[in-house]
C-alpha cells in the first residue's frame, strides 16, 4: 500500500513592508518579539491565529452611541461591555490578490454571539499603510515604534468609490484612533484599542492580551 505524505503548512517568509515603513532606526528600537512578529510573512492560504482575553473596556455616552451606529457599516468598534473577561481571537492572513493582509477579530460577549470585526490593511497611499473596514470606508495610518511598543495613529478617513477617492473632513470624522501592541514578554502581547473626540474626549477604549501563536 503506498503511504500518502501529510502535508504541513508552510513555514511564513521574511517580511519586510513594515520595517520599510518605519525605517532602519524605528524598526532596530523594538523589541524582538514584536519584530518577530510583524517580520513574517504568512504564505498565500495559510493564517496564523492569536488567542486571548478582553481585559479591559471604557465608553462614554458619545462613544456608545458611534458605536451601535458604526453596527451599520459593519461594527468595526467594540460595542458591548460585557466583552470584558471573555475570550478573543485574533486571526492574519494574507491577501494572495494584493500587497495586504485580512484581519478578523472576534471578541465573546456574556450572551448572544461574539462580535466579529474584519478589516484589511493595505501597503498603499501616503502614509504607506491603509485600514479598509467594508463599506468603502478606509483609514490612512501612520505606523510609530517605541522600545516596547509598536503604535498606529489614524490620519486621515476617507471613501473609496469606483474610481474615485474622497477624503473626509475632520469635523465629519468618528475621532483621532489609536492602536498599540505592546509586548508584555513570555510570548505575551497587548492590543489596545483607543479613539478620542475634541469634543466628546475619550468615545471607546478596549485592551485585550493575547498569547503568541503555536507552531
Amino acid at each position: 500500500m503506498q503511504m500518502i505524505p501529510r502535508s504541513h503548512p508552510q513555514l511564513p517568509q521574511e517580511d519586510t513592508r513594515f520595517r520599510n515603513l518605519l525605517g532602519e532606526e524605528m524598526w532596530d528600537r523594538l523589541p524582538p518579539a514584536i519584530r518577530d512578529r510583524f517580520g513574517k510573512r504568512v504564505r498565500g492560504g495559510e493564517s496564523v491565529a492569536y488567542q486571548g482575553v478582553v481585559t479591559g473596556m471604557k465608553m462614554n455616552w458619545a462613544g456608545w452611541v458611534l458605536a451601535q451606529v458604526a453596527r451599520l457599516v459593519g461594527a468595526p468598534l467594540p460595542y458591548d461591555m460585557s466583552c470584558v473577561g471573555q475570550p478573543a481571537i485574533v486571526v492574519v492572513t494574507e491577501d494572495i490578490a494584493g500587497d495586504g493582509q485580512f484581519w478578523v477579530r472576534q471578541y465573546g460577549r456574556r450572551s448572544g454571539f461574539p462580535q466579529m470585526v474584519h478589516s484589511s490593511k493595505r501597503f498603499a497611499g501616503a502614509t504607506g499603510l491603509e485600514e479598509y473596514i467594508g463599506y468603502g470606508l478606509g483609514i490612512a495610518l501612520k505606523v510609530e515604534a517605541s522600545e516596547a511598543a509598536l503604535s498606529f495613529r489614524s490620519d486621515h478617513y476617507f471613501i473609496a468609490l469606483p474610481g474615485r477617492r474622497i477624503r473626509l473632513p475632520r469635523l465629519l470624522s468618528p475621532g483621532a484612533l489609536r492602536i498599540e501592541h505592546r509586548d508584555l514578554g513570555a510570548g505575551r502581547f497587548r492590543f489596545s484599542l483607543s479613539l478620542g473626540s475634541r469634543i466628546f474626549g475619550r468615545l471607546v477604549s478596549q485592551d485585550a492580551v493575547f498569547q503568541d501563536a503555536r507552531a
